[in-house]
């Protein structure tokens, strides 16, 4: 069985190696193995397990409740449904960050197009109420119906 080191794991997962030092004093490596002289060696499963830990730091889950994910990995068969069920909380949570950031770069895309036709119109009175520095309703329809029209909003922003 191929083995590898705290660095070569480092470098393959885009970590330092103070990064996995810190995971596995947090409690988030228990599975890894020692050699005699105390280095970590890592395997190929420990690779697939470390991947899943930065997947859920990725998605927000907190170091805390991934060391809990990680020790119902080791206790087998018996945390099937708490490792289910951790997961589909944390599922809903992070779809909800993503609605959240779509909705963002939605918004982001429009006032990229607003501020791209004012630019070539010369002026950003073409988006605003007469007289006001608010935007007209009428600029949201128009945007809205060039989406349905078929143009994408990264199309609109470009």
């Amino acid at each position: 069985m191929h083995t590898y080191t705290i660095g070569q794991v480092a470098d393959k997962l885009g970590l330092t190696v103070e990064a996995i030092r810190y995971y596995d004093r947090a409690g988030l490596l228990p599975f890894v193995k020692r050699d005699s002289g105390g280095r970590r060696q890592f395997t190929e499963d420990n690779m697939q397990l470390m991947q899943m830990i930065l997947d859920l730091k990725r998605a927000g889950v907190p170091i805390k409740d991934i060391a809990y994910f990680v020790s119902w990995r080791m206790d087998g068969d018996d945390s099937l449904q708490d490792r289910y069920d951790f997961l589909n909380q944390h599922e809903k949570v992070l779809e909800t960050e993503i609605q959240k950031l779509q909705s963002s770069l939605d918004y982001l895309r429009f006032k990229k197009w607003y501020y791209k036709t004012a630019a070539a119109a010369g002026t950003e009175k073409i988006h605003l109420k007469p007289d006001t520095v608010q935007v007209d309703p009428a600029t949201y329809v128009e945007y809205d119906q060039l989406l349905k029209h078929g143009a994408t909003r990264e199309e609109l922003g470009n």
